[in-house]
């Protein structure tokens, strides 16, 4: 790596709540949090924000007269956004922000475009509300920064993909500072049918419908969850609570829309770049992107097989929080950080394995999205903490 770059601030709001404190608490039980979300013609398990995030929501929107029109996937990022950059110095014009989506503001959009459909008037709105870049450059305004301002998609490897874009930024030396995350409010009656249309979504009416990483499953059981996540990426260690060391991608050749290769080639070369740029050959856990599917699971630990002489630590938080598109991996590396910090691992209840309470430094975070755009993010605790 040309530089070390670090994590100096980090924020999320999911249903594990939107209180690092609170949700370590989460992350250390066995507790779910989805509940039954009723649609038109139906209702499924999804993970929603509990009602006192919510509240945080609303307040925000209240602010400010224009942020009563936004989506809630921009209102989750300008929430964590503010947390994340809270306490830390920047410089407005050589600050960065690349926070992205994979749908963007879908309840919003829904919303105009069935009124369009109805013959209603449009509002002005409709389109300045919706566009995916809406939701870093509101970030932007929020926060009062100068510095370039990306938004884009690529779908559930959406987030992961902000944090190459902020380390080519800072290495070149064109920011000193980058704001990285995902933003994803999916659970909306038309998003969600998406989902069954593929039959990809659970139909498991459990208190565990989301079984990622159980591997004899024999149903797709993917749950939509709703939430954000911010990072403060920068080359200095000052508040540093992690260090990234490194950074790892691949795009598969698929065969088909939403399908990787049975051994998921595309994380083999992700991994293993990772690695090679820590100069690492073994890490002691890894946060799987395993979105409950069958074959999605299966492929990722069949790439972990064979890209690891001794198989680390595995582990996810799809079957707590749900599935977040955009925002799954950012809130994946907040169960990195946390595990970090407190030097413990988190088990998944349906994967079970020895030397589970080894001490974790390092952990290996990985996303994929349809098209075969995998990341790999390897964190360690910061040298000074070590």
């Amino acid at each position: 790596m040309k530089y070390p770059i670090y994590i100096n601030g980090f924020s999320a709001i999911s249903a594990l709540g939107h209180d690092q404190h609170t949700i370590n608490k989460k992350y250390e039980n066995a507790s779910t949090h989805f509940s039954t979300l009723k649609l038109n013609s139906s209702s499924v398990m999804a993970a929603a924000l509990p009602s006192d995030s919510l509240e945080e929501l609303i307040k925000l929107s209240q602010e400010n007269p224009k942020y009563k029109d936004l989506d809630k996937s921009v209102l989750m990022a300008l929430y964590t956004a503010r947390r994340a950059m809270s306490g830390l110095d920047f410089k407005a014009e050589s600050t960065g922000i690349n926070i992205g989506s994979s749908r963007g503001a879908t309840s919003l959009f829904e919303k105009y475009h069935k009124a369009f459909l109805q013959g209603e008037p449009l509002s002005p709105l409709s389109s300045p509300t919706t566009t995916l870049g809406n939701i870093s450059s509101w970030v932007a305004q929020d926060l009062g920064v100068d510095g370039p301002n990306i938004s884009h998609s690529i779908t559930c490897s959406t987030a992961l993909h902000a944090m190459l874009n902020a380390k080519a930024w800072l290495e070149a030396g064109m920011s000193d500072l980058f704001l990285v995350g995902g933003a994803e409010a999916p659970l909306t009656e038309f998003t969600i049918a998406q989902m069954q249309a593929l039959k990809l979504y659970s139909r498991l009416d459990t208190s565990k419908p989301c079984e990622s990483l159980k591997m004899d499953k024999i149903q797709n059981s993917l749950v939509l969850g709703e939430g954000s996540a911010s990072a403060v990426m920068s080359r200095s260690s000052e508040k540093a609570i992690a260090e990234i060391t490194g950074f790892g991608y691949a795009t598969e050749q698929i065969r088909h829309n939403i399908s990787i290769s049975s051994d998921a080639q595309c994380f083999q070369k992700s991994m293993k770049m990772a690695l090679n740029e820590a100069e690492r050959l073994e890490v002691d856990a890894i946060v799987l992107h395993a979105p409950g599917t069958v074959k999605g699971d299966q492929a990722e630990l069949a790439a972990i097989e064979k890209s690891f002489t001794e198989t680390p630590l595995l582990t996810t938080n799809k079957w707590k929080l749900g599935h977040t598109f955009g925002a799954s991996g950012m809130l994946s590396i907040e169960m990195a950080l946390q595990m970090l910090s407190h030097g413990k691992f988190y088990e998944n209840p349906f994967y079970k394995q020895q030397n589970s309470s080894k001490l974790v430094k390092s952990v290996l975070v990985n996303a994929v999205g349809f098209g075969g755009n995998a990341v790999s993010i390897l964190l360690e605790k910061p040298k000074h903490q070590k």
